[in-house]
């Protein structure tokens, strides 16, 4: 059973409530930050409580917990899950507002979620992913309004595709809730504009250096359709590979050798966390 530690108290996630009030609510001014759990330890602590800190102070919002309090209450919820290996949820948010406005304490939640890897089939076959021009308001904060999304999800059903992929100006950004990446050659690039730091990507960056030259720069959505291989990653799909672009088909339409190599390279960082 999954639970929820909401401003100090944890019960189980269906008993959890709050008043309808909160600014989250009334206007989707709230953050939060995800990873998961492998072998009873929280992937990546350092940087995602780092980024999570960082995400609440560009938004403004008062941080009511301290990282060795909050570690304590992942390490809470794991054990009462029963599981190893399970999702962590924080939400943080404006707060309940009488004026529906004003800040006074802000309200979070610490929430213990079932996984959702990718199909393994996704990483032989990849996705298919349909363009859109959109730059994400706040782009280095996961903040929760993720409307765009929604809002084209049946547009994208429709494209036959699982994802969007964000552009502007002829500069690629990211796709809806991951990070992209392409392979030219031995160079492994990623946009450094416009895109969420996401520490599967940082991993990801440092585990390739040793490898592959890595650019982090201005990409193109010319330098992306001419790619030999692309892969978007973040917590649940690590590196999966991107093998169409709207009628466009990358490389030979499958996950290409070189994004297999740090796939294989994150699964044994992974499995002996």
């Amino acid at each position: 059973m999954h639970h929820c530690y909401f401003n100090g108290i944890i019960t189980p996630v269906h008993e959890t409530t709050m008043q309808i009030n909160d600014l989250g609510f009334l206007r989707g001014y709230g953050m939060f930050d995800y990873f998961q759990t492998y072998n009873g330890r929280p992937f990546q602590w350092d940087m995602y409580w780092t980024r999570y800190e960082r995400s609440a102070k560009s938004l403004n919002i008062p941080n009511p917990i301290g990282k060795d309090e909050a570690y304590g209450v992942v390490m809470e919820l794991l054990e009462k899950s029963g599981l190893s290996n399970c999702a962590m949820r924080f939400v943080l948010t404006g707060g309940y507002a009488e004026d529906s406005i004003s800040v006074t304490k802000p309200n979070l939640l610490i929430i213990s979620e079932d996984t959702h890897p990718s199909p393994r089939s996704e990483y032989e076959e990849g996705i298919s992913v349909m363009s859109h021009e959109f730059v994400r308001d706040i782009p280095d904060v996961k903040s929760t309004d993720y409307k765009h999304l929604i809002i084209l999800r049946d547009k994208i059903k429709a494209a036959g595709a699982t994802d969007v992929l964000f552009h502007k100006d002829g500069e690629v950004s990211e796709l809806s809730r991951s990070n992209l990446f392409i392979f030219k050659g031995d160079s492994l690039i990623t946009s450094d504009k416009n895109v969420l730091n996401g520490i599967t990507r940082q991993t990801l960056i440092d585990l390739a250096k040793p490898h592959f030259n890595v650019e982090e720069r201005t990409v193109t959505l010319d330098e992306v359709l001419n790619a030999d291989e692309i892969f978007t990653s973040s917590t649940t799909k690590r590196v999966l590979p991107v093998t169409k672009i709207d009628e466009h088909v990358i490389g030979d339409g499958k996950m290409g050798d070189k994004s297999r190599f740090l796939l294989n390279l994150i699964d044994d960082m992974i499995a002996n966390w």
